[in-house]
């Protein structure tokens, strides 16, 4: 590794801007250490596992991919985002290449939906010409079709990111005719499958590694080809997505989808009177559907399950559950009466099956015995779902991930908190035997950045007159930095208020998520110097605008999460009956990695500057402030605007 990392190895003989780390470096020999050890039988040796918190400017990409090359085993690189995978791919691979004179044998395998499905494609086209309708969009993916070798619909820049089209022809799961298919022989996913199998770097999203580990897990089969390790990168995430794939949901989306895809097929497949008696047998499903969904207040968030049974007592709950779970079984007795009429009809059976089985398991956890999970639902604008979530992942990984592979590696920016692994140690069930390193960034916070509290007398956010203050706050550090800034919010709402506030207050551009598409705003904002850019959620990783565009990062509060969510009352419960202080085992060090994603979105390059602003005085007024000090950049602390506007020179400027 140090040939190639070093200050005179081959990267800096490649790369004419090329500056050797030696937190790159170390990374890179600890990969190709682990990688380099073996296990004869891995039934009887947990995987061998290495955790690297690697922060920004590290270069930790190239890292963990040349010495994963270099072992020639067959590995997964899997990622949190679809942006990773394709800098991947399309940037560091070539350049990988380039410098070891080799060609990579590597694929990016993402998951189904993002592939069209050629049986579906061929119903929807035969559906369209005989109701005599034009359709242009499927005129042009009709000519795309002619050309494209991998069927994937990031080739078709034009579509929207909400196509109405692309979910009635993409290769979903759940529609999958598998070996029965008549198009299997040119199906985009089978050829895929063929070529993962010959590649030995095989680069995924979290959401298809852990789809495929709890497919594994219930001996149903697989979707991706046998490997001997796996790389996490963005690995903060992994909790949080294998939670999602080791539950059950239950969900008003699912079933009309299905209602959808039935009448599709009937009118294809079934003679007039047959689809007349299925339209039937749907439509007094639906009714049934939604006198179950009226049961549900119409307060939108997630809440628990077992307070809305206690409300309306646990006997109308049950015969509410037991008559949608008949009429599901009266749905798939006349699906199962088609299998001979079609190809589609065996997938519809075994999507009613599983949708019945994950509704009673879900919403009648006494009698799965399901103790090991929360029992929830969530209402959103359009729809509503029922969840069985796992109260710890730790069990599930240790029996489904570290048992089967050989080496796993977990790396991020964002790995600790108050610079200890123990939260990412006992939440993801890592042992004494996993390797934890650490290496911080190699760019010059203390003379490039600053930090800005505000002063002891701003109000706390459980302060009345908190908002008010902090829209004023925020006015008045967009006009020292000459706008330029990220603002990142903790909800939709604050972020409104500070919208509405800005309003006609500021004259540089004020970009509000959710106006427009995230990738517009990102393009507008960097490409418009002094503009202001308001956000929440995924704003806060994965914003990567080097320069001066993005010379302030402002974020409006620390961000606990919302202590009434069923599954992080039923993780702090948890918790506290083991004897522990779910507020420091769990709640500070999430608030403490979600705080480093984003105030990490300051310095993206060595010849950035600028300020990170938390307007939350609880970072010195609590004790547990001190732990999220200690977790930030050691950027100089500051705590009037006067120092902010000596760092950005507008002192005396009018703006």
């Amino acid at each position: 590794m140090r040939d190639i990392f070093a200050e005179n190895g081959v990267l800096a003989s490649q790369l004419a801007h090329f500056e050797a780390r030696s937190g790159q470096l170390s990374m890179a020999e600890a990969v190709a250490d682990l990688l380099q050890g073996d296990q004869e039988d891995i039934s009887l040796h947990p995987a061998r596992v290495l955790v690297v918190e690697a922060e920004t400017g590290i270069g930790k990409t190239l890292a963990y991919l040349i010495p994963a090359i270099l072992s020639s085993r067959k590995i997964v690189i899997s990622t949190a985002t679809l942006n990773l995978q394709d800098q991947i791919l399309n940037k560091e691979i070539p350049l990988i290449e380039k410098v070891l004179d080799q060609q990579v044998p590597v694929l990016c395998v993402k998951g189904r939906q993002n592939y069209l499905c050629h049986y579906r494609w061929f119903q929807y086209r035969a559906a369209m010409q005989m109701s005599l309708l034009d359709d242009p969009d499927g005129d042009r993916i009709e000519k795309w079709l002619e050309d494209t070798t991998t069927g994937d619909r990031s080739e078709l820049a034009w579509l929207p990111d909400r196509s109405a089209l692309w979910p009635k022809i993409s290769a979903q799961s759940s529609q999958c005719l598998g070996g029965d298919c008549p198009e299997s022989a040119f199906c985009f996913i089978n050829q895929l499958r063929r070529k993962a199998g010959s590649v030995r770097l095989l680069i995924v999203n979290h959401h298809l590694f852990f789809s495929d580990l709890a497919l594994r897990s219930s001996g149903f089969g697989e979707v991706l080809p046998r490997y001997e390790g796996v790389i996490f990168d963005e690995a903060h995430h992994i909790e949080n997505v294998a939670t999602q794939f080791f539950g059950r949901t239950f969900s008003q989306y699912q079933l009309l989808d299905l209602f959808a895809d039935l009448e599709r097929q009937a009118e294809l497949d079934l003679d007039p009177a047959a689809v007349d008696v299925l339209r039937g047998m749907v439509q007094g499903l639906s009714q049934r559907l939604d006198h179950f969904l009226r049961l549900f207040p119409e307060d939108r968030g997630r809440f628990h399950l077992d307070a809305l049974v206690e409300r309306i007592s646990d006997a109308a709950w049950r015969s509410e559950i037991d008559q949608l779970s008949l009429a599901l079984e009266r749905l798939q007795a006349l699906v199962a009466a088609h299998d001979g009429r079609g190809e589609g009809w065996g997938s519809f059976d075994k999507r009613v099956s599983e949708l019945k089985e994950n509704l009673q398991q879900i919403a009648l956890p006494a009698e799965t015995g399901s103790v090991r999970y929360v029992h929830w639902y969530e209402r959103r604008e359009r729809t509503i779902s029922l969840s069985a979530t796992p109260v710890e992942i730790a069990g599930h990984l240790r029996d489904h991930l570290y048992g089967a592979v050989r080496f796993c590696v977990m790396t991020s920016a964002t790995l600790s908190s108050g610079g200890s692994f123990a939260y990412v140690k006992d939440r993801l069930g890592l042992d004494d035997q996993a390797e934890f390193l650490r290496f911080n960034s190699p760019f010059d916070y203390r003379e490039r950045t600053l930090l800005y509290i505000p002063e002891t007398s701003f109000p706390e956010p459980t302060f009345r007159e908190y908002q008010e203050r902090t829209c004023e706050r925020v006015l008045d550090i967009l006009r020292i930095s000459r706008g330029r800034a990220l603002v990142l919010f903790t909800s939709l709402k604050a972020m409104d208020l500070v919208a509405d506030f800005l309003d006609g207050r500021l004259s540089y551009p004020v970009l509000v998520q959710g106006r427009a598409s995230r990738q517009n705003l990102l393009d507008t904002f960097r490409n418009t110097t002094d503009s202001v850019l308001l956000a929440v959620a995924s704003f806060w990783e994965g914003v990567d605008v080097a320069g001066e565009s993005l010379s302030c990062v402002i974020i409006d509060k620390l961000p606990f999460e919302v202590p009434s969510d069923p599954v992080l009352q039923a993780r702090i419960r948890t918790i506290s009956d083991n004897g522990g202080n779910p507020f420091f085992d769990l709640q500070v060090p999430r608030a403490i990695l979600s705080l480093r994603q984003g105030a990490g979105r300051l310095m993206r390059s060595a010849t950035d500057r600028g300020v990170i602003a938390i307007l939350d005085v609880r970072l010195f007024s609590k004790g547990y402030g001190r732990i999220f000090l200690k977790s930030l950049p050691p950027s100089p602390v500051v705590r009037t605007l006067q120092e902010l506007s000596r760092f950005f020179g507008t002192e005396g400027r009018v703006v």
